[in-house]
């Protein structure tokens, strides 16, 4: 998992928005009436980063971001500033939507972009590509829904609840989100794929 301090400042476009998504961060945990305490502990997330991020000091990975939104039971998109536009339909892929999280450097691992538009859909569609050694066995996944996942290219091992399923180019998988799982890469080749998650988590 990628994560930094911002204690030098990133620039004042940056600055804002981690400012504006602790403030949510912090609202939406005493909405749920959550401790910090208790917050660390369902994301598996140390007291002291979640109250950085809280306060605008911290850069979170996309991974860290979709942690906290579980954690809230919320979509991750809800955790950031709200640009409200009537999208079109068709998503271009020169303007797919960037998910990396607050700022691309923070990750240094996967990239995650949105295939579908921002509507209030019932499912969500990732394009997802995690380069050798990408691994999120620290902190499993596991939130409500559905998952579906198709390798375009390259290999991927998906965990549920700790077996192993390899996944080659043209295979593809589904499985309910409410099982820890995780995903790993420890292959030569930098793995593509595509996944739909349902409800969005984004």
């Amino acid at each position: 998992m990628a994560f930094s301090t911002s204690e030098t400042s990133q620039g004042p476009a940056v600055d804002a928005i981690l400012s504006s998504v602790g403030s949510q961060v912090r609202s939406l945990r005493k909405e749920k009436g959550l401790t910090l305490q208790e917050l660390s502990e369902v994301t598996h997330l140390s007291p002291a980063i979640v109250s950085q991020i809280e306060r605008g000091l911290a850069n979170p990975s996309f991974t860290t971001m979709a942690q906290l939104a579980h954690g809230l039971d919320i979509p991750v998109g809800k955790l950031f500033p709200s640009h409200e536009e009537k999208r079109s339909p068709v998503v271009r892929k020169a303007e797919r939507r960037d998910l990396k999280g607050v700022a691309p450097e923070a990750v240094g691992e996967a990239a995650y972009e949105l295939l579908t538009p921002d509507l209030n859909g019932t499912l969500e569609a990732l394009w997802v590509v995690t380069p050798p050694g990408h691994d999120t066995s620290d902190i499993p996944f596991t939130h409500g829904g559905e998952e579906f996942g198709l390798i375009i290219s390259g290999k991927k091992d998906v965990y549920l609840d700790g077996q192993r399923h390899q996944l080659d180019a043209g295979d593809s998988i589904t499985f309910d989100s409410t099982i820890p799982h995780w995903f790993r890469n420890d292959y030569d080749e930098t793995c593509v794929a595509i996944w739909v998650v349902t409800p969005p988590t984004w």
